[in-house]
């Protein structure tokens, strides 16, 4: 056996370091498999054992009648609720939802099915089932050998959120409850509420009404937007000279382009508590945010959504609106520190729409239209849920004021006419 006294300093801390581990590998086990039954009592059974062990010394040192009737009572109701919590149970849970997703204002539906895989029946049991920050609870009765029970729920949907659904848990308890053992049988599932939005058709997003591109400024020799003619160079394509110019000015005349790039559109909208007079208009303008992204996407075009908490994934409408669910409002960046993150996130953008709430001033969202990439196009939709539906602009971004989603049709014709 080494002796650590002898090792050097680095040895030595290594030796005991890995002694250590290894003793803390058969301890802690232990003691948690010694701790398992204690995990049964609930807070109430602990009480009523403090209550009979403080009343069985009451009546060892004053010897007193009645705190001997007390402490024997205590330990009568422990001993009897053992048997409720008695054996193991084995069951095969399911919980299946009608969708995964659902719309806010639609309910969610589900089904939770139990069956009995265990050889013998079982004992009566209550199920709980975790929604979010609520619980739901059902009776689940006796089962034969490998009969099944299934309880149907619906979950109703007021707010857009991401809710976690389960681990469905069955419980096991006393009719006093000094005793609960339970047991986990499913893993977590989510359920995304996603925000409401309208479609948005082609007319109504004239901004990206470009299908192969928008035109840059920088000349190509091979592209599908003719810009211009210039004389033949030697290693340039055949395929491009215009024969007809050429005929006329008797030199070999090739056809240059300008480069296009994809259409790509940056929804900036803005999480910050401060933008907006309350919760019914940040709801309003996520609304509206996962509205325009969606019907990009619909339309083949890349899509990028930023917010003050950070960039949201946006590959597809399914992906772009269950991000939107889990969005929250914040004390966090506004337009302004979106938009300076937009020139590393999307330098490539073609069209920044800012999404904002009524109480956004106008010099900030100017000020925001500033630091988008020169190349882009800006436009701001403002949700503004206390004054009209209204158009003007400011410097040269197109802004509009929509105060309920039915008039963002209206509001991105007139914007994009």
């Amino acid at each position: 056996m080494t002796d650590a006294a002898a090792l050097p300093r680095t040895d030595r801390t290594r030796v005991l370091g890995e002694s250590f581990a290894r003793v803390r590998g058969v301890v802690v086990p232990a003691i948690s498999r010694a701790a398992a039954p204690a995990r049964i009592i609930t807070s109430f059974g602990w009480v009523l054992a403090a209550v009979g062990i403080v009343a069985a010394v009451a009546a060892a040192v004053w010897d007193w009648a009645e705190f001997v009737a007390i402490a024997v009572a205590c330990g009568i109701l422990i001993l009897a609720a053992i048997p409720f919590v008695i054996g193991r149970a084995r069951f095969d849970v399911r919980v299946e939802l009608a969708s995964p997703r659902v719309t806010v204002g639609d309910p969610a539906v589900g089904r939770v099915a139990v069956r009995n895989t265990a050889s013998r029946p079982s004992r009566p049991a209550r199920i709980e089932l975790p929604v979010g920050t609520a619980r739901a609870e059902f009776r689940l009765p006796r089962l034969a050998a490998n009969a099944e029970h299934d309880e149907l729920f619906t979950i109703p949907t007021q707010r857009r959120a991401v809710l976690t659904l389960g681990p469905v848990t069955s419980v096991r308890t006393d009719p006093v409850g000094l005793l609960r053992r339970a047991a986990r049988w499913t893993a977590p599932t989510d359920l995304f509420v996603h925000p409401r939005i309208v479609s948005l058709t082609s007319d109504t997003t004239g901004f990206l009404r470009d299908l192969e591109g928008l035109p840059t400024r920088d000349l190509a020799d091979d592209d599908v937007s003719f810009h211009a003619l210039r004389e033949y160079v030697p290693g340039d394509d055949r395929r491009y000279v215009h024969w007809r110019s050429t005929a006329r000015t008797g030199k070999l005349m090739i056809r240059q382009f300008e480069q296009t790039r994809r259409s790509h559109l940056l929804i900036a909208l803005s999480t910050r508590d401060a933008d907006y007079r309350d919760t019914d208009e940040f709801e309003l303008a996520v609304s509206i945010a996962g509205s325009i992204g969606v019907s990009a996407l619909r339309d083949g075009k890349a899509v990028t959504v930023l917010t003050g908490a950070g960039r949201l994934a946006a590959a597809s409408a399914f992906q772009l609106l269950d991000a939107l669910s889990g969005v929250e409002i914040s004390a966090s960046e506004g337009l302004d520190g979106i938009a300076r993150a937009s020139a590393k996130t999307a330098p490539g953008a073609s069209v920044v729409v800012f999404v904002t709430g009524g109480v956004t001033g106008l010099g900030e969202i100017r000020g925001a239209a500033l630091r988008v990439p020169v190349t882009a196009r800006s436009l701001c939709v403002r949700a503004d849920s206390a004054g009209p539906l209204a158009r003007r602009t400011i410097g040269d971004v197109a802004t509009v004021s929509v105060p309920e989603l039915s008039s963002l049709r209206s509001a991105m014709r007139a914007v994009t006419a």
